[in-house]
């Protein structure tokens, strides 16, 4: 029989389900210290309940005892509360699956609270990879992205994002920045730890700079819009706080608010520049699901590669998911006019990814990225001298910046094109895209390093490229759980990965051609052009996939050097089915050096 304080459990855990069973509104968020200390009196752990529906995931916490907090309909879901026991109640149910709620947390980055500012007139030096001094760099707040992907010209052209809601994200917004946010700020909602009010300001940093790169308004020196889609609508979401830190709770609270209001605020693009090391097959990660359900709700999502390159399999989540435009970076190498010794950067994270698709998609600016910050954010705090304070800007290197270029150019597309799908987004993309060639015309990076290479919106406008993109693929299926896929994408003896002919005739065979078969050199000390002449010998092979079986053997006989068997190796899934605590924290921003 159940204890008094269990049943007294119950009661108010059914209250805080209350939204959920159509009952009256509850907040769930108000309950006061002495009622959660005497009713919970051990120790409780965040998860993510999963069902059929978020209803009846509620309905068995409440079955079990614990507390229900945020719904994630999204994904079916509930957040929870629950002790030891609660949670070993509900592993054992059937149709019920339970997540620990994954912390978010910047990783990289200095420890610990900010350091103090400099003293005046001094500076604080961030080192770069090649030993000289960021403060050095004469062109260190020069700013060529917009001109980089060809954005000055379409917005020239009258083509400026207008009419198209970008939702961002991310850790806010500082509406002080003279970037003309505020009359394009359709709508804001805070959602860490439960909030559901507007978003008041950006004390970490990283969604200021992010949203001005994106669409920022202001005019630089040289006459261009700061921003690649300078007048496109905003909608600001913020899932970290002002340490940067989250939680998968937030975040999908978040997506679950943005595609909750999709259709009220005409959200066609959604830019997630943060990441977290891949430990669950991609359609099995929570937030991973919620993404997937964006994209099959019409939304062009990007996400970021991830800042832990040059090795490969580094590619993060959500960037990990087959569906969504995964960005990685490139930097101008301090010559934002010169475009021949622009390079990969080498933080700029790499494919395959563990289920064999070929990922980043496409590559975009990366390096020292110029972007408006409050200069009391932490970020401006740790790194003061990459702080700009009289012109409230910052220098900032990562794929974050990457994937908010990218984002900005979706926008100048899907103005010029409403029609346009997600999936016809990304293939026009891709067939749009500059590789980097070397002098002899061959590819100086290979497809899992540049995916289609630079992106380029005059291209990308003008193209009329069809069918390229996610072919084979199913999200509604995937969603469903009837069927999920694998990419062509496969490793042979010497550890060399490669891409796999995925027609019937020539099933596993290697693909023959510049750039399918990599060997794990990294080449990215060195500038390169990238070229719109470059010929793809075998069209975007790479972008197929395939149904998966969990008994498939890859056609060499070879597996991953890291392991296939997810449900016993990586660290998110435990015997019993349910998710264990894992010790690694996703990302806001991986902190690299500018570059």
């Amino acid at each position: 029989m159940r204890s008094t304080t269990a049943r007294c459990a119950n009661l108010l855990a059914l209250l805080a389900l209350a939204p959920a069973l159509g009952i009256a509104q509850v907040d769930t968020t108000g309950a006061s210290m002495s009622t959660r200390s005497r009713v919970w009196p051990e120790a409780q752990a965040h998860y993510i309940v999963q069902s059929r529906t978020a209803q009846a995931a509620g309905e068995s916490v409440v079955r079990v005892g614990g507390r229900v907090g945020q719904q994630l309909a999204i994904i079916n879901a509930v957040a929870a509360d629950l002790n030891d026991a609660q949670a070993a109640e509900l592993r054992l149910m059937t149709g019920v699956r339970l997540f620990n709620d994954r912390s978010l947390a910047p990783l990289g980055g200095p420890k610990g609270p900010p350091p103090p500012p400099p003293p005046p007139g001094g500076k604080l030096l961030q080192v770069l990879t090649d030993g000289t001094a960021v403060n050095a760099q004469p062109n260190k707040y020069e700013t060529n992205y917009p001109i980089l992907v060809g954005a000055d010209e379409m917005q020239e052209a009258g083509i400026t994002g207008k009419g198209v809601t970008i939702a961002v994200l991310d850790t806010g917004l500082w509406n002080a920045s003279g970037q003309n946010f505020n009359p394009r700020i359709l709508a804001s909602i805070d959602v860490v730890n439960g909030g559901k009010g507007p978003v008041s300001g950006d004390p970490y940093g990283h969604g200021t700079h992010i949203t001005s790169i994106a669409a920022g308004g202001a005019i630089t020196k040289a006459g261009t819009s700061f921003g690649i889609a300078p007048n496109a609508n905003l909608v600001i979401v913020r899932a970290f706080d002002g340490d940067g830190v989250g939680s998968y709770t937030d975040v999908i609270a978040g997506l679950n608010w943005i595609v909750a209001n999709q259709q009220k605020y005409k959200i066609r693009v959604l830019n997630l520049s943060f990441g977290a090391p891949p430990e669950s097959n991609y359609w099995d990660d929570p937030l991973n699901q919620a993404v997937m359900a964006a994209w099959n709700a019409g939304i062009v999502v990007v996400a970021s590669a991830g800042n832990e390159g040059p090795g490969p399999m580094t590619i993060g989540v959500p960037g990990n998911v087959p569906y969504v435009i995964t960005a990685g970076a490139l930097t101008d190498n301090y010559t934002p006019y010169d475009p021949t010794d622009d390079r990969l950067a080498s933080f700029s994270s790499t494919g395959p990814t563990y289920e064999g698709f070929v990922k980043p998609e496409v590559v975009a600016p990366g390096g020292h990225m110029v972007g408006s910050m409050w200069f009391q954010s932490y970020l401006a705090n740790i790194d003061p001298g990459s702080m700009k304070p009289n012109e409230s800007l910052f220098v900032m290197s990562g794929t974050s910046q990457a994937a908010a270029v990218t984002s900005g150019v979706v926008a100048l597309m899907i103005q010029a094109d409403p029609t346009l799908t997600p999936d016809a987004v990304k293939c026009r993309l891709l067939a749009s895209a500059s590789p980097a060639v070397t002098s002899s015309g061959t590819l100086a990076y290979s497809i899992f390093q540049q995916g289609a290479g630079l992106i380029n919106a005059i291209s990308a406008i003008n193209s009329s490229a069809t069918g390229c993109a996610n072919q084979g693929l199913n999200v509604a299926a995937d969603l469903a759980g009837t069927e999920h896929f694998g990419g062509p994408a496969n490793q042979d003896a010497n550890g060399n990965y490669y891409v796999m002919n995925m027609t019937a005739s020539a099933w596993g065979a290697p693909v023959s051609g510049d750039g399918y078969t990599w060997s794990q050199g990294y080449t990215w000390s060195q500038g390169y052009t990238w070229s719109q002449g470059y010929t793809w010998s075998n069209g975007y092979t790479w972008t197929q996939g395939y149904t998966w079986t969990q008994g498939y053997t890859w056609t060499q006989g070879y597996t991953w050097s890291q392991g296939y068997t997810w449900s016993n190796e990586l660290p998110w899934w435990g015997t019993t089915g349910a998710v264990n605590a894992t010790t690694t924290p996703a990302s806001i921003e991986t902190w690299v050096p500018n570059q």
